[in-house]
């Protein structure tokens, strides 16, 4: 290696980057189209990351030799006259690229390019004086260029609404959105291994339902043409998981898009990721040790530890977790003991006494719920399983062996909020053709969100079912946990929203 130019050096750090406005915030400016001869491919040799692997720790002001072709936009750039100093970031990172009036090829227009330009560049590894890797151009060429403002690293994208709807530029500007978004790529396919290394099998079942079945939810409703028929988008993969079970398939699981026609929250998105699994010859309690298992795991694999800080405070997600019943729970929080053989006129009243409102249609067990979900789950940090659900609001649970008017259910509630859902499964065909009945009476009192009947999931539970746990995990909210992130969009690539109102540049028009 050879000492290079001390000319070489890098701008100063609080330069104003060049060609940008002094407004970069709303990315909402055209650039005039700009002509050039774009390749159809282009050969990178190396990612930045790659480049910094093999060369960062060469002396400062040294020359390596070794040429090298990269890729990436343009995200920061400074001019100094004959010098440019250009920040190119890929997948991977960023680099500084240093251009020479006297080496870089046609360097006007490289000194012409704007923030956020793809361009191909060729050139040099070396190490600027002040310490900075850097590749000094023998070629380049543009590989698309921006016909936007695109906005710097000290600008961002300030209005949240933008943020979400481009999102393919705030990967780019936002430093924390790419970490959380390849991170829940991350969790995904951490989620997939480990379940698998436990003999679990994906699979995937219809997202096109004859009846919407397998969880309480209003669906999406669509027409085949060919067949003339309604369809339901999915609210829940079960049913179908669960003919599998039946079919031999003693541990599946599948990472399920699920479509629910609700509202819009920091918590719920209209289609979200569920991940179903059920287990053959297990029940609820082998469930809640795999849930805490692979949440622990996650936590390490991703954060570096199983104790996290989430809202500002702090969550220890190592198992054990408390196990807890919903009713012990309620009596807890509210100080009254209460029963699914309680009079319903008792409960009403205590219902009342704490501002729930009660439905005509409600039992007990949906009473008792509703006291549990207004005054209690949004106290309990946790991590917990919250366990022993009513039989009325738990229509696919099983009878719970010991507690008459109870099932084996359980959610985990971590920071608050319901994570995942999971049952020791009904597995007889008559009990559940009953819950289905009580289900089409509530929907007929006006609950919107009981399940339909599904007479062939009742034929396939003839031909017998085995004892089965069965879960459903929101992935969403678990990329939340696990990436500290507080709203569900910021987990979502893109999350739905309102329709825009796009402005006509050309007209001012919108």
């Amino acid at each position: 290696m050879t000492e290079i130019d001390p000319a070489n050096e890098t701008a100063a750090p609080d330069q104003t980057p060049n060609g940008q406005p002094e407004d970069t915030s709303s990315n909402s400016g055209r650039i005039p189209k700009r002509d050039f001869d774009i390749p159809y491919r282009y050969e990178v040799t190396a990612s930045t990351a790659e480049v910094t692997a093999a060369h960062g720790d060469i002396e400062d002001g040294a020359e390596t030799g070794v040429s090298v072709s990269v890729a990436g936009r343009i995200m920061l750039k400074r001019d100094q006259g004959k010098l440019v100093f250009a920040d190119l970031q890929d997948g991977t990172g960023r680099i500084q690229i240093f251009g020479h009036a006297k080496t870089t090829p046609d360097f006007d227009a490289f000194s012409s390019l704007f923030l956020g330009d793809w361009v191909g560049i060729t050139g040099e590894v070396i190490k600027t004086r002040r310490g900075e890797l850097s590749i000094r151009p023998s070629a380049w060429t543009i590989l698309a260029p921006t016909q936007r403002v695109f906005p710097d690293k000290f600008h961002g994208i300030s209005d949240q609404d933008t943020k979400y709807r481009q999102r393919y530029v705030d990967m780019w500007v936002s430093e924390e959105s790419n970490t959380t978004l390849r991170n829940r790529s991350r969790i995904m396919s951490l989620t997939r291994r480990w379940l698998e290394d436990r003999a679990f099998m994906e699979v995937e079942t219809p997202t096109f339902h004859g009846v919407a079945s397998g969880a309480m939810a209003r669906p999406f409703t669509t027409h085949h043409n060919a067949l003339d028929m309604d369809l339901f988008l999915r609210i829940a993969p079960e049913l179908y998981l669960k003919r599998l079970t039946v079919g031999g398939f003693e541990r599946v699981f599948e990472m399920a898009r699920v479509f629910r026609n609700e509202g819009i929250s920091t918590r719920h998105n209209p289609e979200f990721t569920m991940l179903e699994l059920y287990w053959a010859y297990a029940d609820y309690n082998d469930i809640m040790e795999l849930v805490e298992n692979l949440v622990s795991h996650l936590a390490v694999e991703i954060t570096g530890g199983t104790t996290i800080s989430y809202d500002e405070r702090e969550l220890d997600l190592a198992a054990p977790w408390r196990r807890a019943s919903m009713i012990e729970l309620v009596t807890e929080q509210i100080g009254v003991e209460l029963s699914v053989g309680m009079d319903r006129a008792e409960l009403v009243a205590i219902a009342e006494a704490h501002d729930v409102e009660v439905k005509d249609y409600y039992g007990t067990g949906k009473i008792i719920l509703e006291i549990y979900e207004k005054t209690t789950e949004g106290q309990l940090w946790g991590p917990i399983f919250v366990t022993d659900y009513p039989k009325e609001v738990s229509p696919l649970s099983r009878d719970h062996r010991s507690e008459p008017g109870l099932t084996e259910r359980f959610e985990a509630i971590v920071a608050g909020r319901e994570l995942c859902n999971a049952f020791s499964e009904l597995t007889d065909p008559d009990e559940q053709l009953a819950r289905f009945n009580d289900q089409e009476a509530e929907r007929a009192a006006g609950d919107a969100e009981a399940m339909g009947m599904d007479l062939d999931y009742i034929r396939a539970l003839e031909y017998g079912l085995p004892p089965t746990g069965g879960l459903g995990i929101g992935m969403d909210r678990l990329v939340m946990l696990l990436t500290g992130s507080t709203t569900i969009r910021d987990v979502l690539l893109f999350p739905t929203l309102r329709p825009e109102q796009v402005r006509d540049d050309s007209t001012g028009d919108s």
